[in-house]
């Protein structure tokens, strides 16, 4: 089936285009999920709660867009609330003074990890690092974004992002990358 045939299927309730919608996009929004969450069972739940709601609102989905990038804003904003039931993004601080050229990631470090090293990095990090660092660096979205949509000053976002190089920096370092 075409992307177009599963979401009017998905539409008029068909369960299965509902199934085919689940089984094409289903692996990478669980790893869109995971990198928000410490926990695999935590991305299965916020995946579960996602796919729960593209059905429930596909009414709402209009062509003027991409459909996975509808369901992944989806999975995204149920991974932060989520977070923000358990009450994980309440320890987010600011930091005055910093400066953000300082903690750069090495390139060829990305170029050389793999997907599981880089998730066991992001897993070290308070979650407000690793909330901020994925929506900022993975997502793409802009300070002012993450502040409104974690609640937060956009300083406290781009402190939180400042942090999360810094620590990422300090974890490509412990494992033997250096900046180049």
């Amino acid at each position: 089936m075409t992307e177009q045939q599963l979401i009017t299927g998905c539409k008029a309730s068909d369960r299965r285009a509902q199934r085919a919608v689940y089984d094409r996009y289903s692996p990478v929004m669980l790893a869109v999920a995971r990198r928000y969450t410490a926990r695999d069972a935590d991305a299965e739940d916020v995946l579960v709660s996602a796919f729960f709601k593209v059905f429930d609102k596909i009414g709402t989905f209009t062509d003027s867009g991409s459909f996975e990038g509808w369901i992944r804003r989806i999975v995204v904003n149920e991974a932060l609330m989520l977070l923000r039931k358990k009450h994980a993004l309440k320890h987010a601080s600011e930091l005055a003074d910093v400066n953000p050229t300082s903690f750069s990631v090495p390139a060829e470090a990305a170029t050389r990890l793999a997907e599981a090293d880089i998730m066991n990095l992001l897993d070290r990090m308070p979650t407000g690092y690793r909330t901020v660092f994925n929506l900022y660096v993975i997502e793409g979205y802009k300070h002012r974004e993450i502040a409104e949509m974690l609640g937060i000053s956009i300083n406290t976002s781009k402190s939180q992002l400042i942090l999360a190089k810094k620590r990422m920096r300090e974890q490509l370092a412990a494992l033997g990358y250096r900046a180049g």
